[in-house]
């Protein structure tokens, strides 16, 4: 396996309830190739009640939902919602909602 195929895909789930519906073991074949079109940082507070219920609408979704589309060559174009501080964090997809549609574990530290 490559290492840009490992950084460059993300395994999505659709609706998911808690970050811990992100972790779970999946085929490599169903991840998708993302690109990260915006950062956000959260604080501790809100970073931690986001991964704790990723159903609930969030303005900073609403306002960059936008930016969010899956590209002509199959690239997920999505947000990665971080703690300020930390490397690891979680993928978005809102698909024209304001809470995370399709989302994805990302671990961080591999730029």
């Amino acid at each position: 396996m490559e290492m840009t195929d490992f950084q460059n895909t993300a395994f999505f789930v659709r609706r998911p309830f808690a970050i811990e519906d992100l972790r779970k073991p999946h085929p490599h074949k169903e991840e998708k190739p993302f690109a990260v079109v915006k950062t956000i940082g959260l604080s501790k507070i809100d970073y931690e009640n986001f991964i704790a219920d990723l159903c609930v609408g969030r303005r900073f979704i609403e306002e960059n939902k936008e930016l969010c589309r899956i590209d002509e060559d199959g690239v997920w174009q999505c947000l990665l919602v971080q703690r300020r501080g930390r490397p690891d964090g979680v993928l978005v997809m809102p698909d024209d909602t304001d809470y995370p549609k399709y989302a994805a574990y990302y671990p961080g530290g591999e730029d």
